[in-house]
């Protein structure tokens, strides 16, 4: 293979486009992978992603009692992307395709691959409202042993085995601005060669130009991820009529290389953006005490105990409850004319409940040792997992204190004076009273004792009620909760076959898409809300379709 020409041009080093490329080398096509970041950033975002996958009536799910099928996570998913537009044709028979592998091959052909998971499956995304609307009917979150770098580690080692086989290319610090196009047709893609910068993975790096570059080859995959990145364009796209106006203060829960530069390159080529104001942003994203990348934000994943309060002190009303509905709760704190607000749970919560999302974050999976995860989440006494622990005392977000009085004037410390102890109290002691009901009318409490006759949840997810107030059962915790970027839901318009759709409805002969960029599949195949799991799984998926393509020439 010539230095410059080749069969395929995969545009990202990231999840999708290694899945592209192993299953392209598979096939014997010649491949060059150019990456704008260095050769240790590897892997792009998914490298930071605790590893869950969206996997449909496995050995897992039903070791743990959970009965699931195709059918029922079909329903699942319609009820959530709720598709309502001329542009989900190709969105929804995305959709139906990812269901079907992920109710069947997926799991299989990962496990083979080697790729192992936690034998307690999650229950994320869980909805709160009608069968018919948004959620998870049970528990889909695969966790997957060694998180995201143990998802990376399996296409890594394939790419490696294509590269000595002289398959495949690796070219980092190359970032492409522009297409090359002759007749409608892309050609190849050309650009700037980036100086070295020796940042640690994840950080911001230099665009420092140091030459050119160009390569050729008849099919170009762009692979390059989404806008999350970056604010100025999370802003433009943000879908005001649906969540109000976009928080000035944001903290992000992506590298700063999640720039979405790719986007506009590839329109000018003739690729078709659909859905681009669908995007999937968290509300318990907190300030990273060790920052790695610019507004570096972690997003806690709680279990269904902590109350949820407004700036204001108020509580919010289901089914705005951690864990069940994201875009729902995003849309009513923003209608509070604030753009924070508030978990208030004890030490006993904090223990069983808080993970943090990220593989930096869960060393105990990261490493996939069970020995690890016995240690950190089993005999550490009262405290919770190291990680957990050390966001509660050097997170600036994070309020620890044995009495209220003395937690709200942290809170008001922290957000402006805006908490009144009486009605916070007032509010703490209603939901108290409901612990020893068994009949309870407050829905949180009826969630948590749902939550608690699943296995899992009960194992390792969910505290035993008990009275927050109740001084053997702290210290109280408050923790400040930011908007934190993450996902894009819309993008690229493609086919199955993963080439792009311009405007006119037509293919772009040459052009492809994959991951992210592409709204996983289709230009958006989560349509307005996602079930978590489901944006691994779409980067593998989609990715894999692109390699697999009798359209790549």
């Amino acid at each position: 293979m010539t230095n410059n020409t080749a069969d395929a041009i995969v545009v990202g080093g990231g999840l999708a486009g290694l899945a592209a490329a192993a299953e392209l080398g598979d096939r014997g096509k010649k491949v060059i992978v150019l990456d704008q970041e260095p050769e240790h950033f590897l892997g792009g975002q998914a490298f930071w992603s605790l590893g869950g996958l969206f996997m449909v009536n496995t050995p897992e799910q039903r070791r743990m009692g959970i009965r699931d099928s195709q059918d029922l996570a079909l329903r699942d998913w319609m009820g959530s992307a709720q598709f309502d537009r001329e542009d989900d044709l190709w969105p929804r028979k995305w959709a139906e395709a990812y269901v079907e592998f992920a109710a069947g091959e997926m799991r299989p052909w990962l496990h083979d691959m080697g790729l192992r998971w936690f034998p307690v499956v999650g229950w994320a995304e869980r909805g709160g409202s009608f069968a018919d609307g948004h959620g998870n009917s049970v528990p889909r979150f695969h966790i997957t042993w060694g998180t995201g770098p143990g998802v990376l580690e399996h296409f890594i080692r394939r790419i490696r085995d294509h590269i000595s086989a002289d398959l495949i290319q690796l070219k980092f610090r190359h970032q492409v601005s522009h297409i090359i196009m002759q007749n409608g047709t892309a050609k190849g893609v050309s650009g700037e060669v980036l100086a070295d910068d020796p940042a640690q993975r994840g950080g911001q790096t230099n665009r420092d130009e140091m030459g050119e570059f160009e390569v050729y080859a008849p099919s170009v995959i762009v692979t390059s991820g989404g806008i999350g990145g970056n604010f100025e364009m999370v802003r433009k796209s943000w879908p005001r009529d649906r969540l109000g106006e976009p928080p000035q203060d944001m903290v992000a829960g992506v590298p700063f290389h999640v720039d979405g530069r790719m986007i506009p390159i590839s329109e000018k080529a003739g690729g078709h953006v659909i859905n681009g104001d669908r995007m999937w942003h968290y509300t318990e994203g907190v300030r990273n005490w060790d920052p790695i990348w610019p507004s570096h934000g972690i997003r806690i994943l709680p279990g269904p105990s902590s109350m949820w309060f407004d700036a204001e002190g108020n509580r919010l009303a289901p089914p705005c409850l951690p864990g069940f509905d994201t875009l729902g709760t995003l849309r009513e704190i923003l209608k509070t004319g604030y753009e924070y607000s508030w978990f208030v749970l004890t030490q006993k919560v904090i223990k069983k409940e808080f993970a943090l999302s990220g593989s930096e974050q869960n060393p105990d999976f990261t490493s996939g040792s069970w020995k690890e995860v016995i240690r950190q989440r089993i005999l550490s006494g009262s405290k919770a997992t190291a990680p957990v622990e050390a966001f509660k005392d050097k997170g600036e977000d994070f309020v620890v204190a044995n009495t209220l009085t003395e937690l709200v004037n942290g809170m008001n410390h922290l957000g402006g004076g805006l908490i009144d102890e009486s009605h916070l109290r007032a509010q703490i002691e209603a939901r108290d009273s409901q612990v020893d009901n068994p009949f309870s009318k407050d829905a949180q409490m009826m969630a948590i004792l749902a939550a608690r006759n699943y296995r899992g949840d009960k194992l390792i997810r969910t505290a035993k009620p008990h009275r927050f107030l109740a001084p053997n059962n702290g210290p109280l915790i408050a923790v400040k909760l930011h908007v934190l970027t993450r996902k894009t839901l819309g993008g690229l318009q493609t086919n199955l076959d993963s080439q792009m759709i311009g405007a006119d409805g037509q293919v772009v002969p040459g052009l492809f898409a994959a991951g992210e960029v592409a709204g996983f599949g289709g230009g958006g195949y989560h349509g307005y809300n996602a079930l978590e799991g489901t944006f691994l799984g779409g980067c593998i998926f989609s990715g894999r379709n692109a390699g697999r393509s009798r359209a790549v020439a």
